[in-house]
């Protein structure tokens, strides 16, 4: 059995694409990463302010499984940890697999809840051509999926560090697919 761990930490106090690692971040209750762009209570991604600065921040903490990082360098694609905007980065753990309103619990104080997938716009084929297909695609019947990580908010705060195990509480059936968010 394998133990989903986080691999590392980013953060970016700037709407940069890319985010800087972190020794630790600290994650605080209903906002997000302490000293990011999108931390908040509200909405904080440029496009979904532009559209209502009121809405709800469901993107509070962005996760990625380190895995898509593995797959990406197999299809000779030269991206990595950190470089897609990510707060954490996940080994040992299906994340687009996990159900809207599991609960990740992140060493011995943090609780994310799932809210979505994250969506990633054209912007992310400036980063390097042939990016956008190779996180978007279509499955055999024809769905959309999306392998770009997952959203959060934060239940209970605390610090997340390297190292620190990523255990899973599912939500009561029935489970809701995660959708983009």
């Amino acid at each position: 059995m394998t133990t989903a761990v986080v691999a590392a930490v980013w953060a970016s106090a700037t709407h940069s694409f890319s985010k800087t690692t972190r020794a630790e971040l600290t994650v605080i209750a209903g906002q997000g990463v302490a000293g990011d762009a999108h931390c908040g209570v509200t909405v904080k991604h440029r496009s979904r302010v532009a559209q209502d600065p009121t809405q709800p921040n469901l993107r509070q903490v962005h996760l990625i499984q380190g895995e898509l990082f593995d797959e990406l360098a197999a299809q000779g694609l030269r991206v990595g940890p950190g470089q897609l905007g990510e707060n954490i980065t996940t080994r040992g753990i299906d994340l687009l697999a996990l159900p809207c309103d599991t609960e990740l619990h992140i060493g011995p104080d943090v609780v994310l809840r799932l809210t979505g997938l994250r969506n990633p716009c054209p912007q992310i084929e400036n980063f390097e051509t042939g990016l956008l297909k190779a996180v978007v695609g279509r499955d055999a019947d024809g769905a959309i999926v999306r392998k770009a990580g997952v959203m959060s908010v934060v239940l209970a705060g605390g610090a997340v560090k390297p190292g620190d195990g990523v255990a899973v509480a599912l939500p009561p059936p029935p489970h809701v697919r995660l959708e983009r968010v």
